[in-house]
Parts: C-alpha cells; sequence; structure tokens
C-alpha cells in the first residue's frame, strides 16, 4: 500500500516531536550524546531563524522528519555583504532513513526557500550525503572561512546559477550555533535517559571536521 507523504511547516504542536526526532537521529552520530535537538530548541526563538523555512515530513500523518534554516552571510574582500542560507539540523528518524524521505524534505525545501529570493545555501556536512543534491567544495565557489581554510565539510549550492561570481568570500554563520554544552546539558536532562557511546561515524565526523583543502587544489 502506498504510504501518503506530506511536507508542511513546523507547528508549535510539533516542537516537542521534532526535539525527540532529532535526538534520535543524531545521537551517538558526531559525539557520544548529541547537543542537535537542543539547537532546535533555542534556534526558533532567535533572530535569524526563518519560520518560513522550517518544515516537518509526515508519512501517513506521523512527523518522521525535520529540516531548519537560518540566515548567514557571505562578506567579499570589499566588505560587501550577501545574505544567504545555512541549514540543519535536518534529520529523519532512524527507522525511516535511507528510504528517499531526506532527499524529498531537502529539495522541497531548495524550491521555497528559492521562491523567498534566496540564492546561495553554505552547510557543513559528510560530502558523501550531499554531493547528489547539487552542493559542491566551497573552493570552487571561492568561499572560505575569516582564517582562510577551505574545510573539507563545507559545501556550497547555488539556487540560482552564477549567483557567486568567483569573488572570494567569507562565509559568517549565526552566532545561534554556537552552543552552550552545560545548558544543552541540563536541556537533554528532560528526555528520556539513553546510552552515550562511540560509533565509527564519530571518527568520520572528527576527520571532515577537522581537515582542510588546500589553495593548490583549485
Amino acid at each position: 500500500m502506498k504510504k501518503m507523504i506530506n511536507i508542511r511547516n513546523e507547528k508549535e504542536t510539533d516542537y516537542r516531536r521534532v526535539e525527540e526526532i532529532t535526538r534520535k537521529a543524531f545521537w551517538n552520530l558526531y559525539v557520544p550524546g548529541c547537543v542537535e535537538h537542543y539547537l532546535v530548541h533555542i534556534m526558533r526563538s532567535h533572530d535569524d531563524y526563518i519560520p518560513e523555512l522550517d518544515f516537518v515530513i509526515e508519512v501517513d500523518n506521523e512527523v518522521i522528519g525535520n529540516i531548519m534554516y537560518t540566515k548567514a552571510k557571505l562578506i567579499d574582500e570589499s566588505g560587501k555583504e550577501k545574505d544567504i542560507l545555512t541549514f540543519g539540523p535536518v534529520c529523519i528518524l532512524p527507522e525511516y532513513q535511507r528510504k528517499g524521505y531526506g532527499k524529498k524534505l531537502i529539495e522541497y525545501s531548495f524550491e521555497k526557500a528559492a521562491e523567498l529570493g534566496y540564492d546561495v545555501i553554505v552547510i557543513f556536512g559528510n560530502p558523501g550525503n550531499y554531493v547528489s543534491l547539487g552542493f559542491k567544495s566551497c573552493i570552487k565557489y571561492n568561499v572560505c572561512l575569516d582564517n582562510g581554510a577551505y574545510p573539507t565539510a563545507m559545501l556550497v549550492k547555488e539556487l540560482k546559477p552564477g549567483a557567486l561570481d568567483g569573488r572570494k568570500w567569507v562565509y559568517h554563520q549565526s552566532s545561534v550555533l554556537d552552543i552552550n554544552e552545560q545548558e544543552a546539558q541540563r536541556f537533554d536532562e528532560d528526555f528520556e535517559p539513553l546510552e552515550k557511546k562511540y560509533r565509527p561515524s564519530q571518527e568520520e565526523f572528527y576527520i571532515y571536521s577537522h581537515s582542510v583543502i588546500r589553495d593548490s587544489a583549485l
């Protein structure tokens, strides 16, 4: 029997469900435990949060995933600023992963972001998960951090071809991503206990998040 799939904006009544889904999806994935559900919680009240781009995906009327966007910016060498987007957390309940639901949710959000006039998205993620969605290495668009580094995990997608014209851009993320670990821990205590443990994905995350692409690779 074909499943009924629906993507819509998150409602206040979804908040706890989305936080629980996020926690289950990220638990022990990048580090023992996770803080992504706390990030979801505080993001909704932050100035950079974009409620129009906060979506849940339902399967047979059950919320099984979520994506949230915040504003970010690029600044060129002359000081000109360009408003862009970043997304995350994006998550699907573990039992629904690898079935195409995440791809549907992300691609839907791309369409809505473009309709709002945004033309560039910058994220940090595993390239293997995102190149099929049109993301490319930041170095191909000359987008770096303020220290001049081109992180392996920093990926760029143009929603409008040619939106980035080759100038050197420095990426600045939202301050909402500067998480207070102690506050996150206190928030987590209100959820069911889960065991923190090591998984190989944590080493993979460490490698991607601590490696950069050399300029000579251009």
